[in-house]
């Protein structure tokens, strides 16, 4: 079932041979599930109409007991309370009476069908990695805080595991690409969250598979998932774009549940945006307009994160990082870097497929230098010079007074560790580049201080090209920075080294290492 807009009005019809246990999910989860959090934390909990609706679907079978449905996929805006209900979905799953057994004759004449629980439940709550579980987990557990289903099932609610605290087998557990569990477990039921960030270079389409395979795994065809998101990237190639282009190919069995605004919303016309947020938000009474309005009319935001998270409309990000004309903005040829500035540096270095550069950024005024740049050739057995690299960041540090490094440590962990003994730990720091919190931070300063001109760069060409060349790829705490394809030849390598060098200078700054070079080290 595809929705869009307003929720239509059919449900299942027992007339038409069509049942759903969704009623009395519905009067056990008043009973033993409670609100999470906020004002009204520990009341049993209360699913708006919608998600009734969708529940109603979700848990709809034939007149066989069979499932309509051998997924789903719940998309909606950012705020509508899609985590809440995953979690809630997970603990129907794990002790509630979410499977068929058997028909009643009701006294109008009409069958309704009986649920039961899982005998050994099996929940996994799925991500790329094991922190971006954490939030539905949380849920989960604060639904079980005040609940009578801790004693009622004898529940034992840990860190990391929820399970039966008297050994019965059944838990639910966070799962990643990699995780033991994963490959050859038999989960009876996947929360997938977040899909529209699941894509190959994370893992995420890995753990799609693999998570469909093994659910497969369990007879009569029980076992299955729900996936949520938010409107997707059409350029990314993700998780969530692939299950709407099943659903649009006409693939039988899934569930998407839909409710978006209306096409070419203008989002200058305040009238017509709440118009808009009216429609895609529905009976969500708990998001605040007003401030989706503000979120929206920031100038931060780029258009196209408008439509997406808080329109529900499926947009093509633009995602060139910096445009020209902002770069270019911040070209000064004047004012060179001269011998005994004080600079942060940073470092991303590779051995034989990307490039290898060292950037500086000078404390005083944030003005970005290449000092290295090793490139390939374009012979296929070419390799970085590890030495002249490291004779480089030598002389850098005899000329320079180097306050804070920054350097990526992938393949270059031993190198790195040298630098750290040789010029100071309390100046050398390993940055992992694939930290998506940590650099997504970063790369949002820059973006940030580029089109504020508060940083500024010599107008080299090198560092230009490799900026020109960045493209951004979504996470959960923002954008990174990627290639324009895996096997692009267009490298970005001296682009995050600047990024690295930046933040390098933010956290000098912080530290308070303008001109305080002999009182750092101790002198």
């Amino acid at each position: 079932m595809a929705q869009t807009g307003n929720i239509p009005s059919r449900l299942p019809d027992p007339k038409r041979g069509e049942y759903t246990l969704a009623w009395s999910i519905l009067a056990w989860c008043e009973r033993y599930i409670r609100q999470p959090d906020g004002e009204n934390a520990g009341v049993p909990w209360r699913f708006t109409r919608e998600q009734v609706h969708f529940l109603v679907w979700y848990y709809a079978v034939d007149s066989r007991g069979k499932w309509l449905y051998r997924s789903a996929s719940l998309r909606r805006s950012k705020g509508w309370g899609k985590s809440p209900v995953l979690a809630a979905l997970a603990l129907i799953e794990f002790i509630g009476p979410c499977r068929f057994s058997h028909f009643v004759d009701m006294p109008d004449g009409t069958r309704q069908p009986v649920g039961r629980s899982v005998a050994a439940p099996w929940v996994q709550v799925a991500a790329t990695a094991i922190h971006q579980t954490a939030n539905t987990l949380e849920m989960i557990r604060g639904m079980l805080v005040a609940s009578p289903a801790i004693q009622d099932y004898n529940i034992d609610v840990g860190k990391t595991v929820i399970q039966f605290s008297d050994g019965r087998p059944g838990k639910i557990e966070p799962v990643t690409s990699n995780s033991e569990t994963l490959e050859g477990g038999r989960p009876t039921f996947a929360v997938l969250d977040e899909t529209h960030l699941w894509h190959e270079t994370n893992g995420g389409h890995k753990v799609f598979r693999v998570i469909g395979r093994n659910l497969g795994k369990n007879p009569g065809g029980l076992a299955r998932f729900v996936e949520s998101t938010n409107a997707f990237n059409p350029t990314q190639d993700s998780v969530a774009q692939r299950t709407y282009d099943a659903v649009q190919a006409g693939s039988k069995g899934i569930l998407y549940d839909c409710r978006e605004a209306g096409p070419h919303v203008d989002l200058s016309d305040e009238t017509s945006l709440r118009e808009a947020l009216a429609e895609a938000y529905g009976d969500s009474t708990w998001v605040d307009h007003d401030r989706v309005v503000e979120e929206i009319n920031d100038p931060r935001t780029p258009e196209s994160d408008a439509y997406r998270f808080y329109l529900n409309n499926i947009k093509e990000t633009a995602d060139t990082w910096i445009e020209k004309w902002a770069w270019d903005a911040c070209a000064r040829d004047d004012d060179p870097l001269l011998p005994k500035d004080q600079i942060a540096l940073g470092f991303d270095g590779s051995v034989r497929n990307d490039s290898t550069a060292l950037v500086a950024s000078r404390l005083r005024d944030g003005k970005l230098f290449i000092l290295g740049l090793w490139e390939s050739d374009g012979t296929p057995d070419w390799e970085v010079d590890v030495l002249a690299v490291d004779a480089r960041v030598a002389e850098i540090f005899k000329s320079y007074r180097v306050e804070w490094m920054y350097a990526d440590p992938y393949y270059w962990q031993t190198t790195v560790g040298n630098w750290a003994l040789e010029f100071g730990d309390k100046i050398v720091f390993e940055f992992a580049t694939n930290r998506d919190r940590a650099m997504a931070e970063a790369v949002e300063r820059f973006h940030t201080d580029t089109y504020q001109e508060s940083l500024s760069h010599d107008g080299g060409l090198d560092l230009s090209r490799h900026i020109a060349n960045c493209r951004t790829r979504e996470t959960r705490n923002g954008y990174v920075l990627t290639k324009e394809s895996p096997k692009s030849k267009k490298k970005i390598d001296a682009a995050i080294a600047a990024v690295l060098a930046y933040e390098a200078r933010a956290d000098a700054l912080a530290d308070g290492r303008l001109k305080r070079r002999k009182k750092i080290l101790g002198l």
